[in-house]
Parts: structure tokens; C-alpha cells; sequence
């Protein structure tokens, strides 16, 4: 049985699916709920190919480094930061997408703050500048 998503999480999913912007978004436990379709662009794979995806795997699953080229450790990544420490976060990073292309993105995310103080994860939003 499928698990039913809090509804501002359905509303947040439903506004993703509208915009240009690249934009992924976890559960309370930081597991990948969505990502977009201009997110499936930048990182190279569909979302329904993506498979289970955690943030503690991001910075492995998607080779991650400061624009420097040094690894990026993943608890520094901004959906980190704005899951872990509830506040929004922002960074620029190179990743590795899926056909092994390096780009340079720009994230930015937040928490996800039901009614009543409920944690309900985070989102982030990202391009190339």
C-alpha cells in the first residue's frame, strides 16, 4: 500500500510539475519523493528511473565538488543543510549528471513546514548559471 503524502507536499509536487525551474523534493526522512522534468534534464535521468534515492547518497550517486573540483561531503549539500538543520540553504557546486557531464548548478533550498510545526521535509531548486 502506497503511503499517502501529507497535502502540501501533494501541492508542492503539483506546483514543480508547472514550472522551468529544475526542483526536487524529500520526505521528512530524506528520501527522494519527486523530481521534476527540467531536473530530469540536468541530472540525466527520469525521475521514474531514478529509483529510491536518499540524501545521504546524493553527493555518491551524483559525483559532487566545490567549483574548486574538491569533494563536496554531502552534509554540506543545501537539501542537507535545509532537511537537517531546518533553514534554508544555498551553494554553488559542480556535479557529475547520469551521461557523465560535469555542470556547474546553483541550489537553493528549504524546508518543508506543514501546519502546526510539522516537518515535512525539504525542496530544492537548481540550474546553471
Amino acid at each position: 500500500m502506497a503511503t499517502q503524502h501529507p497535502i502540501e507536499v501533494i501541492l508542492l509536487k503539483q506546483w514543480a510539475s508547472y514550472i522551468a525551474v529544475p526542483v526536487w523534493i524529500c520526505d521528512e526522512d530524506g528520501n527522494l519523493s519527486y523530481y521534476n522534468e527540467p531536473a530530469e534534464d540536468l541530472l540525466g535521468l527520469r525521475f521514474d528511473e531514478a529509483g529510491p534515492i536518499n540524501v545521504d547518497e546524493l553527493a555518491d550517486r551524483y559525483t559532487t565538488t566545490d567549483l574548486n573540483g574538491s569533494p563536496m561531503p554531502t552534509e554540506q549539500l543545501p537539501i542537507v543543510v535545509a532537511l537537517r538543520d531546518r533553514v534554508p540553504d544555498h551553494l554553488s557546486v559542480r556535479i557529475k549528471d547520469h551521461r557523465g557531464q560535469w555542470r556547474v548548478i546553483q541550489a537553493s533550498a528549504a524546508p518543508i513546514e506543514g501546519q502546526g510545526g510539522r516537518h515535512l521535509g525539504a525542496f530544492a531548486m537548481f540550474w546553471e548559471p
